[in-house]
């Protein structure tokens, strides 16, 4: 297996296979490391890194549910000191679950238990999830591409014992952890700084890819606030950054340049966006004039394999301006199935549609081939020669993306119609 240190170097030379087998979040073979003195590295789905600061173990973040066992595991081959402290980087389930079987060894060895820190909103967020099970099932189901019946959003979460507002320190050892908020994938994000060695835990702040600042199934994101976290921590001069997705980075130089090309992304998308808004343009316009700065787009880590810029800009647009695209006839629309029924009929009826959307397959107009298979299956949702095509679209679209959220919403709308639906996101099993 390589080991961390060496595929990062790989991955900051823009070697690694981002967009599948390196893929910064995505569920693989879990991996722990140690990549400097006392620090050990877990990669799951997400980072857990584990400090041992002499007088027990500090974990900046605690991985997922999948990760419990294994982060237990590669934590105890490497030390047998209790864990003190952990502290969850946001609310995000892949960074919230792995104190468990420390907390369960500490009743065991009658330790105390370890505490856990957090910014104050992200209790709230966990009581979000618990009301909103069902859809964050659905939507995570269509992100991630998955596909299993007896998958199900988690039901219980570890709460944090101490919040704060805008910024905390606690100390272990010899060793001070300087606890940040900031807001940016969410409105909680936390990012820790230990100055006696110069480690830095952006957690999401920072994933080896254009930043999760657009997602399109989730809450507001925050562009503008994210760019000035990036350059507050740039400005310390980290030598070690702990990635809250990928791999760490070692060097300063390094690590300034990518926090610091992040945030101009970031600024720069913003701006655009704003500028366009502030013109009166419509979204439809604005989604296909905002561009990523030229000289960002080729670093290695600021690739859009996650998120996509254009999600990014409909999260500015939300965000400045509500919901409304700025076309009249969204404003108070028919239910769409009419819509669709409409224009079916004034294309002569649903042959001529299909025949239509295989055309522009053919050609290469994926974009237009879905809109044209979608009002299809719309108009006659039990139409198996529309399920067919909309399938062989929609594969299409979905393999042609960077994206994994663009290719799997996309693939999973192919899959729904290989049973002849629209979406299998709402079934419960």
């Amino acid at each position: 297996m390589t080991s961390i240190i060496e595929l990062s170097e790989r991955m900051w030379a823009g070697e690694a296979d981002l967009v599948h087998e390196h893929h910064p979040v995505s569920y693989r073979h879990p991996q722990a490391e140690e990549i400097a003195e006392n620090l050990l590295v877990y990669i799951g789905i997400a980072s857990a890194n584990t400090i041992d600061t002499g007088d027990g173990l500090v974990m900046l973040d605690t991985g997922h549910q999948l990760d419990i066992g294994p982060l237990f595991e590669g934590v105890r081959q490497w030390r047998p000191s209790p864990l003190r402290a952990a502290v969850y980087s946001h609310h995000h389930v892949d960074h919230v679950f792995g104190t468990k079987k420390f907390e369960e060894e500490a009743t065991a060895n009658g330790w105390s238990q370890p505490t856990v820190y957090a910014h104050e909103k992200l209790p709230r967020h966990f009581d979000r999830y618990l009301k909103t099970r069902g859809w964050n099932r659905a939507i995570n189901m269509r992100q991630f591409g998955i596909f299993l019946p007896q998958f199900q959003w988690p039901d219980w979460y570890r709460y944090p014992d101490v919040t704060y507002r805008d910024a905390i320190t606690f100390s272990r050892g010899e060793l001070s952890f300087e606890l940040r908020h900031a807001r940016g994938e969410t409105d909680d994000a936390t990012w820790t700084w230990c100055p006696q060695r110069k480690i830095l835990a952006p957690g999401d702040l920072f994933i080896w890819a254009v930043p999760n600042a657009g997602n399109p199934q989730k809450v507001q994101r925050y562009v503008s606030d994210w760019a000035v976290a990036l350059r507050e921590m740039a400005a310390l001069g980290p030598e070690v950054m702990l990635a809250g997705h990928g791999l760490p980075l070692l060097g300063r130089d390094r690590i300034v340049a990518a926090l610091e090309d992040t945030a101009e992304l970031l600024e720069s998308i913003e701006a655009q966006t704003l500028a366009l808004m502030n013109q009166g343009a419509s979204l439809d316009t604005v989604i296909h004039e905002v561009e990523v700065p030229p000289h960002l787009a080729g670093k290695p880590y600021l690739q859009p394999v996650y998120d996509h810029p254009q999600f990014i800009v409909r999260n500015v647009w939300r965000r400045y301006g509500g919901w409304w695209d700025g076309e009249p006839d969204n404003l108070l629309p028919a239910p769409r199935a009419e819509q669709a029924a409409l224009w079916v009929e004034l294309a002569g009826g649903l042959d001529n549609v299909l025949a239509k959307a295989a055309a522009l397959l053919a050609a290469g107009e994926l974009a237009l081939a879905c809109h044209a298979v979608e009002f299809a299956v719309l108009a006659q949702p039990d139409a198996a020669d529309a399920h067919r095509l909309r399938t062989e679209i929609y594969r299409a679209r979905s393999a042609e993306q960077t994206s994994s959220m663009a290719r799997n919403i996309l693939g999973h709308a192919a899959m729904a119609s290989e049973t002849g639906r629209r979406d299998r996101g709402g079934e419960t099993g």
